[in-house]
């Protein structure tokens, strides 16, 4: 039950890295470092979440 909490949290918290990532890149004159480093983690949120997924 621990591993599914977990799962929900970083999937919530990359559905919301990913609607902050596509305000910004929708802005006329985005923020491109802040999109990286946003990009950066919304993609090592994704492998947290992945490993999670194997561990099932």
């Amino acid at each position: 039950m621990h591993i599914e909490a977990r799962l929900s949290a970083l999937s919530e918290k990359h559905q919301k890295l990913d609607s902050i990532i596509l305000k910004e890149e929708h802005r006329p004159a985005p923020d491109t470092v802040m999109l990286y480093e946003l990009k950066k983690e919304k993609l090592k949120l994704k492998d947290e979440i992945e490993r999670f997924r194997r561990t099932e």
